[in-house]
């Protein structure tokens, strides 16, 4: 029978291959924090067989990167919690969706009958493999194969949510339960610079996180003066709906970061910002990391 392929049974370092290993984890000297830190999409090793396929100019497939957000959250080894990071990029593929949202209109041939070709994130040209760039510009020349989409997933996909739940577990094993924040950035709207948050907190909606830590981080962040919002226009994706199992003592929140805080978003260069954010983000990170959780267990 036609399956999906095993995600226990691929490698899970890219060790004889010439791109980079898939993420980058950074451990504390002592782990003393129930929190998790991730950043899926601020990865920037492009392979050269990627860059020769696309339609677009290197900075253009840069814009949908969550750049450099693995810095400003890196205070959260300094408080006993590790960091992961994936190496490569979003538009590359997206560990933000379920391993097998592709669109059928990208590929060559049919594809098997298990992926998942109807979702909004595929409809919208988003899924684990992106037909299109934030701006809505196609990223590839010419149509995939289904064995390009899935070496990737084998590849990256796969190694990196083998990492994050080796992560969760870890955490849940030593202190009983887990908080994992998901760590994002979002791109400026023109015109509505007075109305957009510095920061959107992502729970589902109440769902994969408790209110309790939700409220820790609105209220961190908002007594350092920043506009907090919470779920709207983004209310979390896979990787906070899929882990945030509270009845299972694991809570996820997405934390999406206004760019132009912190970044030039045209030129992709961090602006002097940047080093007043990473130390007031370090201040949150602290309050959070050294919070009692204890009735999460």
């Amino acid at each position: 029978m036609d399956l999906p392929p095993s995600l226990d049974s691929v490698a899970t370092t890219l060790a004889s291959a010439p791109e980079a290993a898939p993420y980058v984890l950074a451990r504390p000297q002592r782990r003393t924090s129930p929190l998790v830190f991730a950043s899926p999409h601020s990865g920037r090793c492009y392979p050269a067989s990627f860059i020769a396929a696309a339609r677009l100019d290197p900075m253009a497939l840069r814009r949908s990167e969550d750049a450099f957000v693995e810095e400003l959250f890196d205070a959260a080894t300094d408080f006993g919690a590790p960091l992961l990071a994936a190496s490569f990029p979003r538009v590359f593929c997206d560990v933000n969706r379920e391993p097998w949202e592709l669109d059928p209109g990208m590929f060559d041939g049919p594809l098997p009958h298990w992926v998942n070709s109807s979702s909004p994130r595929v409809g919208a040209g988003l899924g684990t493999i992106a037909r299109l760039v934030a701006n809505g510009e196609p990223v590839y020349r010419h149509k995939l194969k289904f064995a390009e989409a899935e070496d990737r997933i084998r590849r990256f996909w796969q190694p990196y949510h083998a990492a994050l739940a080796a992560l969760i577990a870890e955490t849940r094993a030593e202190f009983g339960y887990c908080l994992l924040v998901d760590c994002h950035s979002m791109p400026s709207y023109p015109g509505q610079a007075s109305n957009t948050p510095d920061f959107v907190l992502g729970d589902a909606h109440g769902t994969a996180c408790s209110p309790r830590v939700t409220r820790a981080v609105e209220e961190s962040l908002g007594g350092m003066g920043y506009r907090v919002r919470r779920n709207d226009p983004y209310a979390g994706g896979y990787v906070t709906r899929h882990y945030g199992r509270p009845r299972d003592a694991v809570h996820a929140l997405q934390v999406e970061v206004a760019r132009p805080l912190y970044m030039d978003e045209a030129r992709l260069e961090r602006l002097p910002g940047m080093a007043t954010l990473r130390r007031d983000l370090g201040r949150m990170i602290a309050r959070v990391a050294t919070a009692d959780w204890s009735f999460l267990r």
